[in-house]
């Protein structure tokens, strides 16, 4: 599982011209699922975004988390993080999950962070969504499952 992690000010997703998802302070998650990927590897990645430490304390210095300042989850599934274009010019997806397997541990994922207590915003799996944000910083981690 392949997530990058963006802390935002605020963030959006538009299907068809609709806001299905919006928030303001937190954090804009890109999801990717891969092939082998199962429960343990999301629920890992779920702990490790819910502990995160990127937002700045009083002295400027990165120790808060989204849950200690109140921020929200905006969560877009995005299959493109698992492009190889290491041969050639046009990207293959033979490592991301197939929709099928993929949703469920996408959903996994997003109550995970429920469970933890935060608000979680999501797109539409398998839509073409418009993202918007105002990255705060900016900040950009990227978070993966163990091999």
């Amino acid at each position: 599982m392949r997530v990058v992690v963006q802390r935002v000010k605020s963030a959006s997703v538009t299907v068809d011209g609709a806001v299905v998802g919006e928030i303001g302070q937190g954090l804009l998650l890109l999801v990717g699922i891969k092939n082998d990927d199962d429960e343990r590897a999301v629920d890992y990645v779920a702990d490790k975004i819910y502990g995160l430490r990127i937002f700045e304390d009083e002295s400027g210095k990165m120790n808060h988390s989204v849950a200690d300042v109140g921020g929200a989850i905006l969560s877009v599934s995005q299959f493109t993080l698992y492009g190889d274009v290491s041969k050639g010019r046009r990207p293959n997806f033979m490592e991301a999950a197939r929709p099928e397997k993929a949703e469920p541990l996408y959903e996994r994922f997003n109550e995970r962070l429920r469970e933890k207590g935060l608000h979680v915003e999501t797109g539409v799996f398998g839509a073409m969504m418009d993202v918007a944000l105002v990255n705060d910083g900016p900040v950009t981690i990227i978070v993966e499952s163990k091999p």
